[in-house]
């Protein structure tokens, strides 16, 4: 049996020693699902380079990315349109962080730079559906703040009330960062802190980064999510 094509949608780039070190978005994404689980194939539409089709590939990935979902930037409105047409198909979807919030934007939710600052390194988020409390990897300021009609959410947080959405069994997303690793998230603080991060922010940041997470959990959910028929 031929292994599935996953979809990189890369929407940024990590760019300098971060990537020289840590790699960029879709070879995090590839580190976190496994080189072997799936062919890959990258789409760079932050550069314009769109697929022809939702079925050009099997599943599909919305990265990161440093850029506003409402900036103004021309491969932003394309974009949104090839969403809207995931969201439709039963074509596998998942969109981090950036992707989570321009999935939002293309449903018809709001994103904004959130007034309450930055949400670094360990969160704390409560699943919706059972109750429980996770640990993952974030770094973000912009949030979605009105919730997409007909999404449900799947995730929040005292920070983040819209942490997580499904649109529907197959397409759905999430603020933090499953495919993060500490280092990467330590390095990205190093790299930020004093100038574009506060140091309060990023020396709480570094303190919790020693404790337990539930990366390794939502990396395999994802890659259970993406494997799907």
């Amino acid at each position: 049996m031929s292994k599935k094509t996953i979809g990189i949608l890369r929407t940024g780039y990590v760019g300098g020693k971060l990537a020289d070190n840590h790699g960029e978005f879709p070879e995090m994404f590839i580190d976190m699902l496994g080189a072997g689980s799936f062919d890959y194939r990258t789409y760079s539409v932050v550069d314009g380079e769109f697929p022809t089709s939702v079925d050009d590939c099997d599943a599909w990935i919305v990265t990161g990315s440093k850029h506003g979902a409402y900036e103004d930037h021309s491969w932003i409105p394309p974009l949104e349109e090839f969403i809207r047409k995931l969201a439709d198909s039963s074509q596998p979807t998942v969109g981090i962080c950036f992707g989570h919030q321009i999935m939002a934007q293309a449903m018809g939710g709001r994103v904004q730079k959130f007034d309450g600052g930055w949400g670094i390194g360990p969160q704390t988020y409560e699943e919706m559906d059972t109750g429980r409390t996770v640990t993952l990897l974030a770094f973000h300021q912009d949030q979605v703040l009105d919730c997409p009609p007909g999404a449900e959410i799947t995730h929040r947080s005292d920070f983040c009330a819209i942490a997580g959405l499904r649109y529907s069994p197959t397409c759905f997303s999430l603020q933090p960062h499953p495919e993060h690793t500490r280092s990467f998230v330590e390095d990205l603080i190093a790299e930020r802190r004093g100038h574009l991060l506060p140091e309060d922010v990023s020396v709480s940041a570094l303190e919790k980064l020693a404790g337990g997470n539930d990366q390794d959990e939502y990396g395999k959910r994802i890659r259970d999510a993406l494997g799907k028929s």
